[in-house]
């Protein structure tokens, strides 16, 4: 039994040190290419016609917002047609009619667009409105964002490349600062907007449209073959296979759209869920394309580690599970130099460690203040261990699921709640016993490692310990408040 949890244990690790590693492949990049930033060849001589979709599912509370957000951008009305495409069931659509009413009466091209169906979900939605669009380019935006005024300014000039056919900005936090989850997303979103969309389009890899918050060029959706509804991830599927037909993207990491982070930790889960299965389903189905082409080999493999990171929750999860029995492993005395070996490991801490601190100082006066939330990062990150890795698992047996959007409650400042919002999920899953027996499990890990003075794991103990009680508490509380 020892063998099988050391064995097993070395093999988690060895997967969560490889692809923590690649921390420091992308603070590399970041420090040759950080300042390197993109700019357009020319304004354009005359403003192309522009379609701005918005894709909505029973979004009440904040449709209104977004609609006049919209209508507020800077740019010619009869250059700029706005197509509000609600699959919605509920109230939603006679608020959007409402508006939709209003805003044609002020001068604005905007169209209500019902489908009568949720067939392909948001991939359908957008791939309907995309028949009868009448712009050269199409940007999109989900209900939570409230676009800035000088989107179209600041992303259309890039297309003058007739090789660019898509430009993605980066996520601002409207609720960032609203409770210790919003916090956290904050970190891990400006890790993966700041360090790994911003290198890596600036390093020559593939990156990803982030389903919202960015622009195509209409042909370019055509010719790559349009939305796809086969996975719960349509925007990082397209973006594959754009840039495998030799399309260029561009990542603006200093141009910002603001959107509203989930607060309620269900909402969370759900898009955590949704967005893990949907990047292992669009792994399985685009990797044997990149690895088919003729990209170059740095390409294909950064595309390996992009489309699989989500490889890591299992791992996460089986690391939690045997953390408790190696420490009696390792006080029969008999492993040594296992141990001695395994402390390599700590190697892949430090990594993402540098990688969000070089996120924060990039974009963060106050970077100090916002580092020390890593470790709470972490352990949201194992916490989530349980139902990221069944959403894996879901993905890798090619289970399909609904595509489940993420409630909205317009949340701009700390005084705004979501209790009692009509979208709050009410139903815990059994996910919820598993992660509330983890972290008694784990409990008994901390108490292990300080009967024996395992001082150097009590820490990881208390990361899996605090993770797991956290969300499991959590996810009860939120359910049932009133």
């Amino acid at each position: 039994m020892d063998q099988v949890i050391l064995v097993g244990y070395f093999v988690s690790l060895s997967i969560l040190f490889v692809f923590g590693l690649h921390g420091f492949v992308m603070i590399f990049y970041h420090r040759k290419y950080g300042y390197n930033n993109p700019v357009p060849k020319k304004v354009f001589d005359e403003e192309p016609m522009v379609t701005i979709q918005l894709p909505l599912y029973n979004e009440m509370y904040v449709i209104e917002r977004l609609i006049n957000a919209v209508c507020e951008i800077e740019y010619p009305k009869d250059k700029m047609e706005i197509q509000v495409l609600d699959d919605s069931t509920d109230e939603t659509t006679a608020i959007v009619a409402k508006i939709v009413e209003q805003k044609k009466l002020q001068g604005f091209d905007i169209s209500h667009i019902r489908r009568g169906t949720r067939e392909g979900y948001k991939a359908g939605a957008l791939k309907e409105g995309m028949k009868i669009a009448k712009g050269e380019y199409i940007a999109i935006f989900d209900a939570d964002f409230i676009p800035n005024k000088e989107f179209l300014k600041k992303t259309l000039s890039f297309f003058n490349d007739d090789k660019v056919g898509m430009v993605q900005t980066r996520w601002e936090h409207l609720n960032g600062d609203y409770s210790i989850i919003t916090k956290a997303q904050a970190l891990a979103l400006d890790g993966h907007f700041v360090i790994e969309q911003s290198v890596r389009n600036k390093s020559g890899f593939f990156i990803n449209f982030n389903g919202t918050g960015g622009i195509w060029r209409k042909s370019c959706i055509e010719e790559a073959g349009n939305w796809h509804a086969d996975t719960l991830t349509e925007d990082l599927d397209l973006s594959y296979r754009a840039q495998l037909m030799g399309w260029r993207f561009v990542f603006l990491k200093d141009f910002t759209s603001p959107a509203e982070l989930p607060s309620e930790i269900n909402a969370l889960k759900s898009q955590q869920f949704r967005w893990t299965k949907g990047a292992v389903e669009t792994a399985k189905k685009i990797l044997p394309l990149v690895w088919k082409s003729d990209v170059p080999l740095r390409v294909k493999l950064q595309a390996t580690f992009h489309l699989t990171n989500n490889l890591v929750f299992p791992f996460i999860l089986l690391a939690a599970i045997l953390n408790v029995p190696l420490i009696f492993v390792k006080n029969s005395g008999s492993h040594e130099a296992y141990f001695a070996v395994m402390s390599i490991f700590v190697l892949a801490f430090i990594s993402s460690f540098l990688f969000y601190l070089y996120s924060q100082k990039d974009i963060r006066a106050d970077w100090r203040k916002k580092i020390v939330l890593f470790p709470l990062f972490m352990a949201g990150s194992m916490g989530l261990s349980v139902n990221n890795s069944r959403a894996v698992f879901e993905g890798l047996m090619n289970r399909k699921s609904e595509f489940v959007r993420t409630p909205k409650f317009k949340q701009e400042s700390e005084n705004d709640s979501w209790v009692g919002n009509k979208y709050l999920n009410r139903k815990l899953d059994f996910s919820v016993i598993v992660e509330a027996i983890l972290a008694v499990y784990c409990f008994i890990g901390v108490l292990s490692s300080i009967y024996f003075l395992e001082l150097t794991s009590i820490p990881f103990q208390l990361l899996f310990f605090l993770g797991f009680s956290f969300i499991a508490y959590t996810s009860i509380k939120h359910a049932y408040s009133k």
